[in-house]
């Protein structure tokens, strides 16, 4: 899913997948990826609009009650060690 980076201190970016009215965010501590079931086009244009898209999460996503899921961290790539 494609997110947009935002201007939070504790959020890096957020996405919509209106066909399965998925929300996901990427926290900024931590890099965390969640999606979040069930949330309507209009609460991820609120979000995306929020002045303190911190405030928001709190109030509107993490306290409505939206059922999660914490997605596994990419596989980081190797560096070959020099020699």
């Amino acid at each position: 899913m494609d997110r947009t980076p935002v201007e939070s201190t504790q959020i890096k970016s957020i996405g919509f997948d209106q066909t399965t009215n998925t929300l996901e965010v990427e926290f900024a501590k931590g890099g965390a990826v969640y999606q979040y079931k069930d949330v309507t086009r209009e609460t991820f244009d609120l979000f995306l609009a929020a002045e303190s898209k911190g405030r928001f999460f709190g109030q509107a996503i993490r306290g409505g009650g939206f059922e999660f899921t914490r997605l596994p961290e990419p596989e980081k790539a190797e560096t070959p060690a020099e020699g």
